[in-house]
């Protein structure tokens, strides 16, 4: 009506209250700092307590492992040290009867104890290594020397010196054998 296109008027429901103007004074009307302000801090110390909860749980999580491993390098041999004492007891009877025994029941008595030993070795995985007359396998023998031989197979093994074993599949000490080479011709 003043020659001004006419705006169109707006709804107070689509207008943001806290940016209502004050009817006194054409201002926005003030937003309570104080309660906005108590709400975040509720807010942010809610946050910090889940922090300093979940660090904790972490460090007891980290302890407890650290606690967990040194229990199983500490008693890792347990079952396996008990095993042996069977052992052990087998070759002190042994000894203890050795005087009154003779020759065939000490020998006798040699054998059931070493059969224990190597059942209770192969229970826990430690298998012994015997390779005479498969190939030489450098993974797992150790040559000592090599001698000629009409025998046996060049790059076999010949003797064994020194049997080795394997834990779980890991070698845990070589065989020391004595390899076949090609025997010398007398010419």
């Amino acid at each position: 009506m003043n020659g001004q296109p006419d705006s169109p008027e707006v709804e107070s429901e689509d207008v943001n209250p806290e940016l209502e103007a004050d009817a006194d004074t054409d201002t926005p009307k003030e937003v309570d700092v104080d309660a906005a302000l108590a709400e975040l801090q509720a807010k942010a110390d809610e946050n910090w307590d889940l922090y300093l909860r979940s660090a904790a749980e972490v460090e007891n999580v980290r302890k407890r492992g650290v606690r967990d491993v040194e229990h199983a390098r500490k008693y890792a041999l347990e079952s396996f040290s008990k095993e042996l004492l069977d052992v052990r007891d087998s070759l002190e009877l042994g000894l203890g009867a050795a005087d009154a025994a003779d020759v065939e029941s000490i020998v006798a008595g040699s054998q059931a104890t070493l059969k224990l030993l190597t059942t209770t070795f192969e229970r826990f995985g430690l298998v012994e290594l015997d390779p005479e007359g498969e190939p030489f396998d450098p993974e797992f023998h150790e040559a000592m020397t090599m001698q000629p031989s009409a025998d046996a197979e060049p790059g076999s093994v010949l003797t064994v010196i020194q049997k080795g074993y394997t834990l779980n599949g890991r070698l845990l000490r070589p065989a020391r054998v004595i390899v076949a080479a090609e025997p010398v011709d007398p010419e």
